[in-house]
């Protein structure tokens, strides 16, 4: 009997400990480790837990935890470019870029929160590699992407794509507008621009002709980044910028997130791969 009781407990403690290691979490890196080993093509709060955000990076997808480490979501080491998430579903993201063994990845999806992702299309004369790539928040069937000098559309959730016209010259990013899925604005290296019709036309929307280096249009507020003038941002109905961060020096943003529950707090990346944190609209940053 003591015998039994003995083999009882020793088979009671090893499993406790294998269910402990089971349940841990994956060790993470922090996000300075991160950005030595790998670059960012973009970044998201995630909208079912704000305190984690999502990073699309050179090297694959990770998440940043609410303990501030990094993890990482998929198995798969794509270089995901063009990453911009749903603007209502939590657990889907579109990306585009190329597979770690070579080539062009067409457009991709994940509806999983980011562990697996399947081709939705390859677009037109594809797989293309959009390193642009953003979905409209006032009808998410709606997707512009750049490739090859050319502005492709979707109006179908990413099935099916059709050329829109040209990419304007120099592009450095894009943003659907969250009010018309017609209009989209183009970050250049020109300044910043406007198309009324879905980017057969474009305009000037700033007076400045200085590159921008991203634009982000969430719940009808617009936020640019302006070499040599600073973080802006307007209301798209009237478009009067306002600066609310100079003194950046050299130093530039390259990627920019608002939380969908509370728009005073930001996340960013600047050229540097830094992951910096705000919770004021921008006027005051920490590194994550």
């Amino acid at each position: 009997m003591r015998d039994f009781r003995s083999v009882f407990l020793l088979l009671t403690a090893v499993a406790a400990l294998l269910l402990a290691g089971c349940s841990r979490e994956p060790e993470g890196i922090s996000p300075e480790q991160l950005r030595q080993q790998t670059h960012l093509h973009g970044l998201a709060f995630d909208r079912a837990d704000r305190e984690r955000i999502w990073l699309a990076t050179h090297h694959g997808f990770h998440v940043v935890g609410v303990d501030g480490l990094v993890r990482q979501v998929s198995e798969e080491r794509h270089d995901f470019m063009g990453f911009t998430p749903h603007p209502a579903d939590a657990e889907m993201f579109f990306a585009s870029g190329h597979p770690a063994r070579g080539g062009n990845l067409g457009v991709m999806v994940s509806t999983d929160g980011g562990k697996r992702w399947e081709q939705r299309s390859p677009g037109v004369d594809g797989p293309v590699d959009f390193h642009q790539l953003t979905v409209s928040e006032a009808d998410p069937d709606v997707l512009y992407g750049a490739f090859a000098g050319q502005l492709q559309v979707s109006r179908d959730g990413g099935h099916r794509w059709e050329v829109q016209g040209r990419a304007p010259d120099g592009l450095i990013a894009l943003a659907a507008s969250s009010r018309d899925p017609e209009h989209l604005y183009a970050a250049t290296q020109d300044g910043l621009l406007l198309s009324p019709d879905g980017g057969q036309r474009w305009r000037p929307v700033h007076p400045e002709r200085r590159p921008v280096s991203l634009v982000v249009a969430q719940d009808g507020r617009l936020h640019a980044f302006m070499l040599g003038v600073g973080l802006m941002t307007a209301e798209e109905a009237s478009r009067d910028w306002e600066v609310v961060k100079r003194g950046w020096d050299e130093r530039y943003l390259l990627h920019l997130a608002v939380d969908p529950t509370n728009p005073e707090r930001l996340v960013a990346s600047d050229d540097e791969g830094r992951l910096l944190l705000s919770d004021n609209g921008g006027r005051d940053w920490s590194t994550l």
